[in-house]
């Protein structure tokens, strides 16, 4: 493949000025993430200057640099490293022949994004492109777009946001030909005064939709109709997708079993039957999503049947790890990179349907940015827990308080303040057989008890 950029073409698209030609292969604004040939982009922070880390981007192995002042090592030199960001962003967009699809929603957008990438790069291999990670904000999409080679065939973004007005912004740099909303809930609430003004941010990817494009609308969400309105300026065609009769697509029948879950779903332009690997009702409207994207995408179908079929657990979103417990194994279902009230019931419902020797157990951790109705939130959660029969419950954090009353007597359980005694009361309680869900709000830090149960470390 070529390369992704010349500083002559930087310089173009940043309109900056080029001291020592190079060619990039790669981009990265961390320089923890250099690797050789890569572009390092030197932004400038509240906290801190990536120009103090040019050093160690070229020491390991940047062709060069993208800065705002004079450095010895090849740069291309701008005013403003962040607008130049946003720039190549934008000339890597216009240069593009690839078919893209943009995603958003409360829950549900990474998975469905690493799943569209799995079932486009099965038809295209080497010629599909998405944003790595959880890189959906101001500097990850457009770093995310710089990222994209020229020859890419399909590229699918995921886009979020946490106030009015970010979409908007975001949509408008990937001028998608497909954008997907996976659902709406009560994420970010601190910023919200409702889910109907949450579903309004949400539905903002709409407004950057190329012409003709295709807009996918959860049809079992209480704000569907309010997403279908603020698509309808901007898309050419408005499928809605779910379990609901009348949904343009939507799954006829669904089979759970050891393997996966079988469905059978039906599309505008036909019928495919498959399996999908990752358990759970919420994949199976994610993958809707993704069959209706594939297919206004230009894709194949079939391929993407297959894919569905072999996606793997992705890390802190459902990745599954069989850990060393007293007197054996256990299986730990590693869900620790965030958490809602929604994302919350759905996987508990997933935990309620795994066949176990033993007991199921749940480390939960507090859900942050709810605003004012956080408690209420927390509280609410006894309901699904109870229904997924669990037998023990360690909760984390201080806003679990609220669900430690609400259990009461009918879930044995106990309330920590930190991570380190939730894995120290974990190793005491865990038994072989034991199915263990670890989920809660990425601040908790739970991603470092998964990491210490699925190393052995004592």
């Amino acid at each position: 493949m070529s390369a992704l950029w010349t500083a002559s073409e930087i310089a173009e698209a940043a309109g900056g000025t080029v001291h020592g030609e190079f060619e990039a292969r790669g981009v990265a604004f961390d320089s923890r993430e250099i690797g050789a040939g890569d572009l390092f982009i030197a932004l400038k922070g509240e906290a801190t200057d990536g120009h103090r880390f040019l050093s160690q981007a070229f020491v390991q192995g940047a062709a060069g640099a993208l800065v705002s002042q004079e450095v010895d090592q090849p740069h291309v030199r701008v005013t403003d490293t962040m607008k130049a960001l946003n720039d190549l962003g934008r000339a890597s967009r216009a240069r593009s022949q690839a078919r893209i699809c943009g995603v958003t929603g409360s829950v549900g957008k990474t998975g469905t994004k690493e799943a569209l990438f799995a079932a486009l790069e099965r038809a295209a291999p080497g010629r599909a492109h998405r944003s790595v990670k959880s890189y959906n904000n101001h500097t990850g999409v457009p770093l995310s777009l710089a990222r994209m080679p020229r020859e890419a065939r399909f590229a699918v973004f995921e886009m979020g946001m946490n106030h009015a007005g970010e979409l908007a912004a975001l949509t408008e740099l990937v001028r998608p030909h497909v954008a997907i909303v996976t659902a709406i809930a009560s994420a970010h609430r601190e910023f919200f005064a409702s889910e109907e003004d949450i579903a309004d941010a949400k539905g903002e990817i709409f407004q950057g939709l190329e012409p003709g494009g295709t807009a996918l609308v959860p049809f079992d969400s209480p704000h569907r109709h309010r997403l279908i309105e603020a698509a309808r300026p901007y898309a050419g065609k408005i499928l809605t997708f779910g379990m609901g009769e009348g949904a343009d697509i939507r799954a006829r029948d669904i089979v759970r079993a050891r393997g996966g879950t079988h469905v059978s779903a039906l599309l505008p332009g036909g019928e495919l039957s498959f399996t999908l690997a990752p358990p759970g009702e919420h994949w199976v409207s994610n993958s809707l999503a993704l069959l209706g994207a594939v297919e206004a995408l230009g894709g194949d179908l079939a391929q993407a049947g297959l894919a569905l079929a072999e996606l793997p657990g992705l890390k802190g979103r459902g990745e599954r790890h069989k850990v060393r417990v007293k007197g054996g194994e256990a299986l730990l279902i590693d869900e620790s990179y965030n958490a809602n009230p929604a994302s919350m019931r759905a996987t508990l419902k997933v935990l309620a349907a795994e066949e176990v020797a033993g007991k199921r157990m749940v480390v939960l951790g507090s859900m942050r940015e709810l605003g004012e109705g956080s408690e209420s939130f927390h509280a609410e959660l006894a309901d699904p827990i109870e229904a997924a029969c669990v037998e023990y419950a360690i909760l984390v954090g201080e806003e679990m308080a609220a669900l430690a009353k609400s259990l009461g007597q009918n879930v044995k359980m106990t309330h920590v303040q930190d991570v380190a005694s939730a894995l120290d009361l974990l190793r005491e309680k865990a038994g072989p057989g034991d199915a263990i869900l670890v989920k809660g709000s990425n601040s908790i830090g739970l991603a470092a008890l998964v990491e210490a149960m699925a190393s052995g470390d004592s």
